[in-house]
């Protein structure tokens, strides 16, 4: 199973921590999206959403 977790802000670090936790604790696959990032490619977010099988929002 693949992850993606979708950032709107900078994580703090527990918010890393909680990341991390997910995907070692099932062995999964897991990506990460910066949508606070300037650069942010939003069609690349549409196809990585589609590649994925679970997605995490974090605010």
């Amino acid at each position: 199973m693949k992850i993606l977790h979708i950032l709107k802000t900078e994580p703090d670090n527990n918010t890393k921590i909680l990341m991390a936790s997910l995907g070692e604790s099932q062995s999964k696959e897991t990506s990460v999206f910066a949508l606070h990032d300037e650069q942010a490619d939003y069609e690349k977010l549409i196809d990585l959403i589609f590649e994925h099988d679970k997605i995490i929002s974090w605010w």
